[in-house]
């Protein structure tokens, strides 16, 4: 009797039955999934818990799921605090996340395409160059952009916290490596009708390109919303914080404000949880697409 070969997506033949293995390997399956989805949504409940709490709730010695009484006026008072300007904040960070993403894709895509396509002698020594940046720890240059930011007068303001991180070295090295694997008969079809390499990566590239555009941009969107640091350094007037240095402030060496810092918490995760919603396929496609895989 011949035997069935079944691949993924296959019908099972009729009559066909689990064995006891298999179902058990499936129910411990699952009971790992659920068990981590409990462990990975622990954090976003103790945000939620907390920034709907007072202080007393969420310093008290009985631990209680959820307050019996919700205090949904902590939004109101997060947005009116004078001290801390929460909405220009936000403002802030949604201007860096989306220029700073949207200037590195634009430079990264750039470089990456030229190295991967454009022939010329010194072409791996370029790239190269752009790998020993990586090698180079933040706080190495982290002075001298300093210097340069403030000789130009860019402290405090948006300019000195978005143009310094506008090109990434990883960023440019994941589009070489995918740009390596882009089928080349596209581009020899722009070829043939006289399109150049400008023209060719802007008509075909790009637009055949857009599932790794996306997921690129999600990682570097969520990376500039999370950056701390460099704003912290540059944003020296309050009216140039991003929403990560007005969180900090919440913690003093006098005060520690616990019910603001967790509704700031919670509001400032909202954006980069609709983000990941939106476009975590692509996140699992620009990974198998960028040529770091086996």
């Amino acid at each position: 009797m011949a035997a069935i070969e079944r691949t993924a997506g296959t019908p099972q033949p009729i009559g066909y039955t689990r064995s006891p293995l298999g179902m058990a390997g499936s129910v411990l399956r699952w009971i790992a999934l659920i068990i981590a989805t409990a462990l990975f949504m622990i954090p976003f409940y103790l945000v939620l818990r907390n920034a709907l709490s007072t202080e007393a709730d969420i310093t008290a010695v009985d631990w209680k799921f959820f307050p019996t009484d919700l205090q949904w006026g902590n939004i109101g008072e997060l947005f009116n605090d004078e001290n801390v300007p929460m909405a220009r904040a936000l403002y802030n960070s949604a201007v860096v996340g989306i220029l700073g993403t949207g200037g590195q894709l634009l430079l990264a895509s750039m470089a990456g395409y030229g190295l991967a396509r454009i022939p010329y002698r010194h072409a791996d020594k370029v790239f190269y160059a752009v790998m020993a940046t990586l090698m180079i720890p933040a706080a190495v240059s982290f002075i001298p952009s300093f210097i340069v930011v403030s000789s130009l007068g860019w402290v405090s303001t948006l300019r000195g916290l978005i143009i310094p991180t506008l090109f990434s070295g990883f960023a440019a090295f994941l589009f070489r490596q995918y740009f390596l694997g882009f089928p080349k008969e596209l581009e020899e079809a722009a070829r043939v009708d006289g399109a150049g390499y400008f023209a060719t990566f802007w008509r075909i590239v790009v637009p055949n390109s857009l599932p790794f555009f996306a997921a690129i941009a999600a990682i570097t969107f969520i990376a500039n919303w999370n950056s701390f640091l460099w704003p912290l350094v540059i944003g020296q007037d309050s009216s140039s914080w991003t929403v990560q240095v007005a969180m900090s402030t919440f913690i003093t060496a006098q005060t520690i404000n616990i019910h603001q810092l967790f509704m700031a918490a919670a509001v400032s995760i909202l954006p980069l949880v609709l983000i990941f919603a939106f476009l975590q396929r692509y996140l699992i496609q620009g990974v198998t697409q960028s040529g770091i895989k086996d």
